[in-house]
């Protein structure tokens, strides 16, 4: 299997509060822009999307409280493994989270020499992207009003 892995990133939101924003599927549905919802499905425990004509489905394999998700592929033309980690933040983060998300998939030389930095590039792009918006910068075509962090726990959302 192929490895991927995203830098961290220092997410001004405590560990706990973070991971139950992951937790269900559904969730991420609720992020997309409007234009791109029909094409994806989601339960609590997994998520399918049609891209580009192929089925991409993600399960949740297993769920370490406040620590870590894993997630596998479920449908998905080929094998891959995701670990979201929500570590203890430290230093200037010290109640906030240490993020970072790790991929092994199962890519042949073609596909490793055609994804592999575009693979690493978004993992990052993910991680900055969760971190500016713990420091109130969100995405373009983001509407926070779709999104109710109060179901998370907490009054701040990410």
């Amino acid at each position: 299997m192929t490895e991927f892995e995203s830098k961290h990133g220092q997410v001004s939101t405590p560990p706990y509060q973070l991971y139950m924003s992951f937790t269900d599927m559904r969730n991420f549905v609720s992020m997309l822009p409007a234009d791109r919802r029909n094409d994806v499905q989601a339960d609590f425990d997994t998520i399918t999307a049609s891209i580009q004509g192929f089925n991409i489905g993600v399960k949740v394999h297993e769920r370490v409280p406040y620590s870590r998700i894993e997630l596998v592929d479920w449908g998905a033309p080929l094998a891959f493994h995701i670990v979201l980690y929500f570590d203890p933040g430290s230093g200037d983060n010290a109640y906030g989270t240490d993020f970072h998300i790790k991929v092994e998939a199962e890519l042949n030389l073609m596909m490793k020499m055609m994804l592999g930095g575009k693979v690493k590039d978004a993992l990052d792009k993910i991680v900055d992207t969760l971190v500016d918006a713990s420091h109130g910068k969100m995405p373009e075509g983001f509407d926070p009003s779709q999104f109710d962090p109060s179901r998370f726990g907490g009054g701040s959302g990410v």
